[in-house]
């Protein structure tokens, strides 16, 4: 009964985000978050009760991971009022995330992770049909990672990811002034790609160096497909 499913989870979530703000003063914030989600996740029945991951996905999102968690939640607001926002219930179901077809993006190609949540999957090829098999690549290895990102490393993660971000942001710039290289190819590919979190979910991809890319800035390192032993 998805009802049941949504309350116990909510409960649950709302208890265990309490006790994770507890030794910061943010008990109540902290269960509002963790509640809100277990109502949401539970009534989508995200989480896979059935292993260890399914219930370490619940914890994390509730205590250790709460602030992408916290950002998950707004980015389900923001979806509501996008027309393009479309549900994918059969990829989001005991999966441990949330998967919009449509909706918030950074750039028009590109899924955007935010907690347990992943929008704008479809991308420009779409889930289904000839480009859906590597779009669904995509999800399960590269956004997929990027949740377990927000639950392994906390409030770690946003802190971590925003620094790079911002550094090599102005390292980008004055690479690119100083070697005449185009400056928003430079900025994206050391503030973006280059970022260790992204690196490693490209990588995780099997997509690496990225077509976007400046080749010559990006980390060199050959990706060998698990599957045949060859380097790509």
């Amino acid at each position: 009964m998805p009802w049941l499913e949504a309350i116990l989870t909510a409960a649950g979530g709302a208890a265990l985000g309490w006790v994770a703000g507890l030794p910061l003063g943010l008990a109540p914030v902290s269960a509002a978050i963790g509640g809100l989600n277990g109502l949401i996740s539970g009534g989508r029945a995200i989480y896979d009760w059935r292993n260890a991951g399914g219930w370490g996905a619940y914890v994390l999102d509730s205590t250790w991971g709460l602030i992408g968690t916290a950002g998950s939640l707004v980015l389900h607001i923001v979806q509501t009022v996008m027309p393009s926002g479309t549900y994918r219930g059969d990829l989001s179901r005991r999966r441990g995330r949330h998967v919009y077809a449509g909706g918030y993006r950074l750039k028009p190609a590109f899924a955007t992770t935010v907690g347990n949540v992943i929008s704008n999957a479809d991308g420009l090829t779409g889930l289904d049909g000839a480009g859906g098999h590597r779009r669904r690549l995509l999800i399960d290895r590269h956004e997929m990672l990027h949740v377990w990102q927000h639950r392994w490393f906390g409030p770690l993660f946003p802190a971590l990811y925003g620094a790079w971000a911002g550094a090599g942001a102005v390292g980008g710039l004055l690479v690119g002034l100083l070697t005449k290289r185009t400056i928003g190819k430079t900025i994206f590919t050391l503030a973006y790609y280059d970022n260790p979190f992204e690196y490693w979910a490209y990588r995780r991809d099997r997509y690496w160096p990225p077509s976007g890319a400046d080749p010559a800035l990006a980390w060199r390192a050959p990706v060998e497909d698990q599957r045949t032993g060859t380097i790509l």
